[in-house]
């Protein structure tokens, strides 16, 4: 398993296949302080936007002698830049729900994976509308309270023509509600209530991003 790290500024964290990518400043700390793995490669940014490409491509192979990367430039804001060059960017939100009285989380069961439920913004929709649909839809959940922002997510993945870099927005959110609709249509095979917890340390796999998300909260 690799390490969690979730997106604090100034720097931002990117999970390719699973792997984290970290991008910071030269005044920032690292987020792995004296611990890093072996497996922990740190570099510095050369500013040739092509050579991003070689870090992606490391993590997305799944390369067994690197399992997270940290890039480390003069200006985040340039590498960020850089770095988004190579992507379509595909915004998308969700939430993560407390039931009000029993005081655990819901989650989701979908394609082999625990999960929050999220998805696509539609054009021109505020996150916050997208989040509170998006688990509308769902879960069946229809009496949902909005709350705090949480840290953002970010991973990549791949289509036939483009590489896709993905925000997910967080919302926390609260419900009173009790029964649970899973979509089916978006292959989604149960909805629970369950503690972080019981999901974090329980059998079932979840994404690294949003493990590192859940150990924040």
């Amino acid at each position: 398993m690799c390490p969690c790290v979730v997106n604090f500024a100034p720097m931002y964290v990117i999970y390719i296949n699973d792997r984290p990518l970290v991008l910071r400043d030269t005044a920032t700390a690292s987020p792995y302080g004296d611990g890093a793995p072996d497996t922990h490669l740190v570099a510095r940014y050369s500013g040739k936007r092509k050579s991003l490409l070689n870090y992606a491509d490391t993590l997305e192979k799944g390369s067994q002698k690197v399992f997270s990367i940290e890039l480390v430039a003069d200006d985040l804001n340039d590498l960020w830049q850089d770095f988004q060059s190579h992507y379509r960017w595909v915004e998308a939100a969700g939430g993560l729900v407390t039931h009000a009285r029993k005081q655990q989380q819901l989650f989701i069961f979908r394609r082999g994976y625990w999960d929050l439920p999220k998805g696509k913004l539609d054009e021109g929709e505020d996150r916050a509308a997208a989040a509170l649909r998006e688990v509308e839809e769902e879960t069946g959940l229809r009496q949902l309270s909005l709350g705090e922002a949480l840290p953002t997510t970010y991973h990549t993945y791949r289509t036939s023509k483009h590489r896709i870099l993905k925000p997910t927005y967080w919302f926390r959110m609260t419900t009173e509600q009790n029964e649970l609709i899973p979509e089916t249509a978006e292959d989604i095979e149960r909805a629970e209530w369950r503690s972080v917890e019981s999901v974090l340390e329980g059998e079932g796999p979840i994404y690294e991003n949003l493990r590192a998300l859940l150990l924040t909260v």
